[in-house]
């Protein structure tokens, strides 16, 4: 697990997370993005965020989306699940998405997910701006994060602002604590908001962006006016601009736009996050929770370590733009809602048993299943099999459920595995086995049936001891 102990006395952690924003102009992605997702710096990401903007979403293109991912969820899942990181949900607006991994070790933890969206472009109808948003409780705090297409041109500065509103008044989660969005905890909000640099002319913008001196621009940036003027923005923070502004660029370049319409350079992609400020004396009594004061005695802290952009991406005029971010917390939920526990030896030989055990109330549901999951999976779809819970009636707490799966059903190869309960209702799994290995069937190995070159090696039966 990647989160680090930052506090022994007091028991907090911090979780890294990985924040992206990127108006991709309805390119395809690139061949690779592990630059983009920086998956090998340390400690270890714990949480992906990539918001999308400018996504191709063309009638027969959004509709095929629709039925299988589209081809950005599913690079970004190729790359990131061989190293462990598993897909908990996305939202899809048009051209607007926004899609959430994490470590596998985390998903039982993440809970309450919801997600809505809110159109302002083309008078709403359409959806080519506006925002997505995905809440959930995350060790027991609220977090939220919302993903932006505001109003572009340099003159649309108050519109942007409205839209911003429009979309924080207009989201709300079918959840008693947290019914908007500003009542979260955490707020993590992103994407191409489209604030331009004002007054500057090309030459200044330019000069100043190649000698490196971006703070010449500070002042005259929409963004850090507006909050000057706009208490809902001084709520927000952000790290201070210290890469070059991300649009325009001609494609595959690093050159700013050099055609006739020789857009000025602007920091139109943005990451800020805000945390909720304590409540006042003359709030609702009625909300101030136990949990709430214990917040204020454990609270919540928002580091940013990094802030920049990726220039070497070139499918799209704007470059993505990039944070991480150390969410440092006391974890309020420790306990899984369920365990699950493998009896035995496994093999395509004989059928299989396990038990699980709920440990916590929860929604749970004759609908619910137990999958079979390699490892390196991407999503909960993904599982090789699958047993449904106990069918009769849902299991009492602290009950031992035993079940079994069909010997037909698992893998002839040897395997790495984990058993996964998803939940119908809360739509999520929120819970793991130990990983466990599959072992490779013997009947299967004496009947010739496996594959004569498996993974590069020869498959010699004469070679192979049982023990």
């Amino acid at each position: 697990m990647s989160a680090q102990n930052v506090g022994s006395r007091d028991g907090h952690q911090a979780f890294r997370l990985h924040v992206v924003t990127w108006n991709v102009g309805t390119a395809e992605p690139p061949a690779d993005v592990r630059s983009l997702l920086q998956l090998y710096s340390q400690p270890a990401t714990d949480l992906f965020v990539i918001g999308l903007q400018e996504v191709n979403a063309t009638p027969v293109r959004y509709i095929s989306d629709l039925i299988s991912e589209d081809s950005w969820s599913h690079l970004l899942m190729d790359t990131l699940a061989p190293m462990g990181y598993i897909k908990v949900t996305s939202v899809r607006m048009q051209g607007l998405l926004l899609i959430l991994l994490a470590k596998q070790v985390h998903l039982p933890f993440i809970r309450d997910i919801q997600s809505t969206y809110t159109r302002t472009g083309l008078f709403g109808y359409w959806g080519n701006k506006g925002g997505v948003s995905v809440r959930f409780s995350f060790y027991g705090h609220m977090l939220c994060f919302l993903n932006c297409h505001l109003a572009a041109h340099m003159n649309y500065v108050l519109q942007r602002m409205d839209e911003f509103e429009y979309i924080l008044d207009r989201q709300d989660f079918d959840m008693y604590n947290t019914p908007q969005v500003l009542d979260h905890k955490v707020v993590f909000c992103f994407g191409d908001l489209n604030f331009r640099i004002a007054d500057h002319g090309m030459h200044f913008l330019r000069s100043s962006i190649n000698n490196g001196r971006f703070n010449l621009l500070w002042n005259r940036d929409q963004l850090t006016m507006m909050k000057k003027k706009e208490p809902i923005l001084q709520e927000f923070e952000e790290g201070p601009l210290c890469f070059k502004p991300t649009y325009k660029f001609d494609r595959f370049s690093e050159t700013y736009d050099i055609s006739g319409k020789k857009r000025k350079p602007a920091w139109t992609d943005r990451i800020l996050w805000r945390i909720k400020p304590k409540a006042t004396e003359t709030e609702d009594e009625n909300r101030l929770t136990s949990s709430s004061a214990d917040d204020d005695e454990h609270p919540i802290k928002v580091t940013q370590e990094m802030y920049t952009c990726d220039v070497s991406y070139g499918v799209s005029d704007h470059k993505p733009v990039i944070a991480t971010l150390n969410l440092e917390m006391r974890k309020n939920v420790e306990t899984p809602l369920v365990t699950l526990t493998v009896e035995g030896h496994w093999s395509a030989d004989e059928d299989a048993t396990f038990t699980y055990t709920i440990l916590e109330n929860f929604e749970s549901s004759t609908w619910d299943w137990i999958g079979l999951y390699k490892i390196g999976f991407k999503r909960a779809s993904d599982y090789s099999t699958f047993a449904w819970v106990k069918d009769d009636e849902v299991a009492a707490n602290g009950e031992v459920v035993t079940v079994q799966m069909s010997k037909n059903e698992l893998n002839l190869l040897a395997g790495d595995y984990v058993l996964g309960y998803y939940s119908t209702n809360m739509q999520t799994l929120v819970a793991f086995s130990p990983t466990f290995q599959i072992l490779e069937s013997r009947q299967a190995v004496m009947e010739g049936l496996l594959p004569e070159n498996i993974n590069g090696y020869e498959n010699k039966k004469e070679d192979r001891t049982f023990l």
